[in-house]
């Protein structure tokens, strides 16, 4: 876990502010391996004169393990208006080109605090290592295609540490991988309360939506025939994103989507904003897939 307010680093090389053309390069892009976090702030809103100096304290305190930059929201009006900021002080925190967290108004400091802990968390900043070799050694069984070995060695691996979110989702994962989907749900069902929102959870969350999912997936070349005979039929689209997805193709499914997002990003209550999160939260964050997919979204958000 990382420890807030040791091993200070100097604000003035994790804080900086920018304006409205530096976001995309800033924000999007700069937060791929570290968490950003953003500071829309004015210089006539009172309390963003208290959050401001606590909010760079603790991102100073957390030794770099975030960045923050601040924005002037009455310079960067077409930035404010894309994220929906309402009032100020808001902040967010951006990772890997998508908000992960955020929160309104002048927090105290063991509030702030808490966030940033949050947010380094999310980032997978809270790996002790303590049975990082099994939990390798596992997942290399897994990723061969030993399913069932996998699933004893995880679970031998919580006998040892009930509260492991890596060895958890690593035993969703194998039931997932021997079609055991019942089994996988009740294992993510009773992860402990304290791990339940672990990144690792939610990755196996998403992961098993998308193996539901994939029981019903219709078939790939009809429903690209259906596409390309209506090419603004969103469902017949939608559909053949999760075919592809079912069948291994996750940049075609991937690229299906972002298609569908061009052409109505309020289609069904954003469901292909929706479908792309899940596909991005189930891969790896490296993949790339992930990595080409959560930059082309993001282009098209801030466009």
């Amino acid at each position: 876990m990382l420890e807030l307010g040791t091993g200070q680093a100097p604000a003035g090389d994790l804080v900086k502010d920018i304006t409205e053309a530096e976001f995309m390069a800033e924000v999007v892009d700069g937060s791929q391996d570290v968490p950003i976090i953003v500071d829309f702030w004015a210089p006539w809103c009172g309390p963003c004169k208290t959050l401001g100096p606590a909010l760079e304290a603790a991102v100073a305190a957390a030794g770099g393990a975030v960045r923050m930059v601040k924005v002037n929201v009455d310079e960067a009006q077409a930035i404010a208006g894309q994220l929906r900021i309402q009032s100020i002080p808001t902040v967010y925190a951006f990772f890997q080109g998508q908000p992960v967290d955020g929160f309104q108004g002048a927090l105290p400091a063991s509030e702030i605090k808490a966030f940033i802990e949050r947010v380094v968390q999310a980032a997978g900043g809270d790996d002790t290592g303590g049975l990082d070799d099994a939990i390798a050694a596992a997942q290399e069984m897994l990723d061969q295609g030993a399913a069932t070995d996998a699933a004893q060695t995880f679970a031998a691996i919580l006998e040892e540490e009930p509260s492991s979110a890596k060895a958890y989702a690593g035993l969703v994962q194998s039931h997932i991988a021997m079609s055991d989907l019942d089994q996988a749900e009740a294992i993510l069902n009773g992860a402990p309360i304290e791990i339940s929102t672990a990144p690792e959870l939610e990755a196996a969350h998403a992961a098993l939506e998308l193996a539901k999912q994939a029981a019903n997936a219709g078939p790939v070349a009809e429903l690209q025939a259906q596409v390309e005979a209506e090419p603004d039929n969103h469902q017949a689209r939608f559909d053949l994103a999760q075919a592809l997805y079912a069948h291994g193709d996750a940049e075609a499914a991937v690229d299906q989507l972002l298609e569908l997002f061009r052409k109505d990003r309020e289609w069904n209550d954003s469901a292909a904003k929706t479908q792309l999160f899940t596909i991005f939260d189930a891969l790896k964050p490296s993949d790339p897939v992930v990595l080409k997919g959560r930059r082309k979204l993001s282009s098209m958000l801030f466009a």
